[in-house]
């Protein structure tokens, strides 16, 4: 049973998602507002958080950067009423996992919870991957660039660790979806190229300046060994 805070100031949407969720097998705990999420952050390890993007008391991207923060590979899926694209490109650029617009359906954001977990959990593999001066642990979800650790979300990791394994070999954006998302890209859905421009800044570019990871237009993305 996967533990999950659920972050959002609509009590009657909260009581429907949880007991929802409960029957689909999470431990639900929710909070309607930053200051009890802060406080049950403090207080428990959950496996995930659901975060709305408006709060009583504060902004739910204000929130994002703080768990970033403190919990830079916790799992999180962001809601948002009003479902503008500015919203999502926020929560995405935050370091948000995953995206959905309330209201939105409980199977879905079953189904999306349960990708994010898988991602978060990867089956075992090598210990590390290496090329040039980056080493990459897929377990811990950390870089290392010329002894500085740089630690990825859950996201970011599956996305790294793809492009590794296949150095210089362009991956369809479809194919990097389902492995970093767990879903195929709909329409206009710009969430892998936002993970893909985070990833980016984070690892920056090789010592002479040059891409890590190149975009190829119509093909998708490769890293460049």
């Amino acid at each position: 049973m996967s533990d999950l805070l659920l972050i959002d100031d609509d009590q009657e949407l909260c009581e429907l998602l949880s007991s929802w969720l409960s029957q689909e097998g999470f431990q639900v705990r929710a909070c309607y507002d930053g200051q009890s999420a802060r406080k049950a952050l403090a207080e428990t390890s959950p496996d995930a958080v659901v975060l709305d993007v408006m709060l009583p008391d504060g902004s739910g991207l204000e929130l994002l950067k703080q768990l970033r923060s403190d919990h830079p590979d916790l799992p999180v899926l962001m809601l948002s009423a009003r479902g503008e694209p500015l919203d999502r490109i926020l929560g995405l650029e935050l370091g948000a996992d995953d995206y959905l617009a309330k209201p939105c359906d409980p199977r879905e954001l079953t189904a999306r919870l349960r990708a994010v977990l898988r991602r978060s959990h990867p089956p075992a593999v090598s210990s590390q991957l290496e090329l040039g001066d980056l080493c990459f642990s897929p377990m811990r979800g950390v870089v290392t660039i010329n002894n500085h650790d740089i630690t990825l979300t859950v996201s970011e990791s599956r996305l790294l660790e793809a492009l590794l394994r296949q150095p210089g070999e362009p991956l369809d954006k479809q194919e990097l979806a389902q492995v970093a998302l767990g879903r195929k890209l709909t329409l206009y859905d710009r969430s892998l190229d936002m993970h893909v421009s985070n990833l980016r800044k984070k690892i920056g570019p090789h010592a002479d300046g040059s891409p890590r990871i190149v975009a190829l237009r119509g093909r998708g993305y490769f890293y460049s060994a």
